[in-house]
């Protein structure tokens, strides 16, 4: 039942050794020992690594266009924001004075980039949260 591939440092080799003559039964008790007397969860202790591997594998797929400042082209950026979020000529107006704002959420990352692109081409500052 030795894994070859690890070496135990010396301190532990006592302890590692009456751990692999142990039945399962005796395993089973120590682990709720430890659980019990340190308030771990070995099952948390295992998946919490996984979990964050996984978590700082996956992409973002749906972003927020957070309109930073309308900058100092207001009337371009208004027209953009009009044009993209299909609202009323006020409506827009008051978002981009409004700033900082939050245009559109959930939205996919392409879009959202065409969307910072051409208000930023109109001269306003956007960020993609």
């Amino acid at each position: 039942m030795s894994d070859n591939t690890f070496e135990v440092p010396a301190k532990f080799a006592d302890l590692i050794k009456k751990i692999e003559e142990m039945s399962v039964v005796d395993l089973n008790e120590l682990v709720k020992a430890i659980e019990g007397r340190f308030g771990v969860s070995a099952a948390a202790a295992v998946a919490a690594p996984a979990a964050a591997g996984a978590a700082a594998g996956e992409e973002k797929s749906s972003f927020t266009v957070h309109l930073a400042d309308g900058g100092a082209q207001k009337i371009a950026v208004i027209k953009v924001v009009k044009e993209v979020l299909a609202l009323g000529l006020k409506e827009a107006k008051d978002m981009v004075e409004g700033a900082p704002v939050d245009l559109k959420a959930n939205v996919k990352k392409e879009e959202a980039e065409a969307i910072k692109a051409q208000i930023e081409a109109a001269g306003g500052k956007v960020e993609l949260k």
